[in-house]
């Protein structure tokens, strides 16, 4: 059992260091120069855990025009993905998300909820990483719990407040 649990976590540490290296060529194709890019901060997939029985990970990608959760196939086939452009809401932790397929030739099928877009408010890279870090930390900090109902912000998460107009 050990095995197939390694042989799981090895297929999903691939995939990450496929997407990273997909955005990093992104970020030197389609987006270099582009107005929206913090030239602080740089590609990076980080934290990175199974979920799914292990037929997919949940992590952070952040790159200078985005940060945002990824919900990655290990497969990266088509045989659950969600279509890209249609959302599907998503379990992670304590919450609900909603997240927008998304495909990209020679690489797959993956998921994104957005965190923060454009990426102005980080000074460097080591302040929006911290950043990432909390959230999945909080994420996994409340993965035992019931999931919450999708009316809480992601903002709300981030700053641990309830969405607007709710009182505590």
């Amino acid at each position: 059992m050990q095995a197939l649990a390694s042989a799981a976590g090895a297929a999903l540490d691939r995939r990450v260091a496929a997407l990273q290296a997909l955005f990093v060529h992104i970020a030197a194709t389609r987006m270099r120069d582009v107005p929206i890019l913090n030239a602080a901060l740089r590609v990076q997939a980080l934290g990175f855990e199974p979920v799914a029985a292990g037929s997919a990970g949940v992590g952070v990608l952040l790159t200078p025009w985005f940060m945002n959760l990824v919900w990655l196939p290990v497969d990266g086939g088509p045989a659950d993905a969600t279509q890209p452009g249609h959302t599907r809401q998503r379990h992670v932790g304590g919450e609900v998300f909603p997240f927008i397929g998304a495909h990209e030739a020679g690489f797959g099928h993956y998921e994104m909820c957005s965190l923060f877009s454009p990426m102005f408010d980080f000074a460097d890279h080591d302040s929006a990483r911290a950043t990432a870090q909390a959230v999945l930390g909080e994420l996994r900090r409340t993965s035992t719990l019931p999931p919450r109902q999708p009316d809480r912000s992601r903002r709300a998460l981030l700053f641990g407040r309830e969405a607007a107009g709710a009182r505590r």
